[in-house]
């Protein structure tokens, strides 16, 4: 049985949780970001993808 080959997607944080909603701070500690300028590569899911759209204004897809 051939191995299924995982998509994954790299965010990184571009903007500061600092005067930001409470869910919005959780949401970002969720998605493995917590300061700004780190990156986090994350399996590529429905779930993952709205964690994402949250807090768009905040992060950013990493191409590569």
């Amino acid at each position: 049985m051939a191995k299924k080959e995982t998509v994954t997607v790299t965010v990184r944080q571009t903007g500061s949780p600092i005067r930001r909603r409470p869910d919005q701070r959780a949401t970002l500690i969720g998605l493995g970001l917590n300061r700004m300028g780190r990156e986090s590569t994350l399996e590529d899911t429905p779930s993952v993808r709205g964690m994402i759209a949250k807090v768009a204004h905040l992060t950013e897809i990493v191409e590569k």
